[in-house]
């Protein structure tokens, strides 16, 4: 799929064509070499559902260290979590972009974002007690039903879908700048924006937070779908550091959206 997280679709380890194309680019050469291999590679060298996880898990457990750095260092310091979000956010761009996946960036932006991610719940659970736990909470019940769906095939990524997913990202992207530009101009002088209006009685935010938290899902599925292209393909075990590294992108979204929604709710 072309409509993609980039993350994944920059490289052919995770498209449905990859083996094939990988194939027809092969040297005569590089074809008897491939042959001359034992018919099954061990594990260790290619990418596997276990070793994907293992290193997501690795990922988080480093973004969690430094989200409770984060989380007791704010009120001294902060200016911390700030830095920590423009450098997650340079790091993820350059996660992106690279071919080649880096384990030390990818668990650099792990901790960057951490201490982005401690500063800032720490502020909304300061304004609303108990407001993280519910994040938290909600934020794994999408992940664990997401996953229960796709491993039971009764969800699935399709061009269809992926299309009509990339017109509803790039629809609440220019909405999310547009309010941005309202609320940093003075016009709109609504702590939450044009979030904070209502619609037939109810907060646009929390319409909104639905639309996009069913988003954040569909690209977890698409994550996932990646994943299993990656496994099917034989893709190096390098790779199982990508598919770390786009389940964060999501997560991470996806608990700062739910966040939102549920500080709008509650204020």
């Amino acid at each position: 799929m072309a409509l993609d997280n980039p993350a994944f679709s920059r490289n052919e380890a995770f498209s449905r064509q990859g083996a094939v194309a990988t194939a027809q680019d092969m040297s005569a050469q590089d074809l008897k070499e491939l042959f001359d291999q034992p018919a099954t590679l061990p594990d260790r060298e290619v990418m596997t559902y276990e070793g994907t996880i293992a290193k997501t898990l690795g990922a988080f457990g480093v973004m969690l260290v430094a989200a409770g750095i984060g989380w007791v260092v704010t009120p001294a310091a902060p200016w911390l979590f700030w830095v920590g979000s423009i450098i997650g956010f340079v790091l993820a761009m350059v996660n992106i972009f690279k071919r080649e996946p880096s384990p030390a960036l990818i668990l650099a932006y792990a901790a960057a974002q951490g201490l982005f991610l401690g500063g800032i719940s720490l502020m909304f659970e300061s304004q609303w007690q108990g407001i993280v736990g519910q994040a938290v909470i909600g934020t794994l019940a999408v992940v664990g039903v997401t996953l229960a769906l796709f491993a039971s095939g009764k969800v699935r990524a399709s061009k269809k879908a992926t299309k009509i997913f990339l017109v509803a990202m790039v629809g609440y992207l220019v909405f999310s700048l547009v309010n941005v530009i309202l609320m940093w101009t003075g016009v709109n002088n609504d702590p939450w924006g044009l979030l904070g209006a209502e619609l037939w009685g109810i907060p646009v935010g929390l319409i909104v937070g639905v639309l996009v938290i069913l988003m954040g899902a569909y690209s977890l599925v698409l994550d996932f779908d990646f994943i299993q292209q990656g496994v099917r393909n034989r893709a190096p075990k390098k790779y199982s550091w990508t598919g770390a590294f786009g389940i964060m992108v999501t997560v991470i979204w996806l608990y700062l959206e739910i966040l939102r929604m549920l500080a709008i709710a509650r204020d």
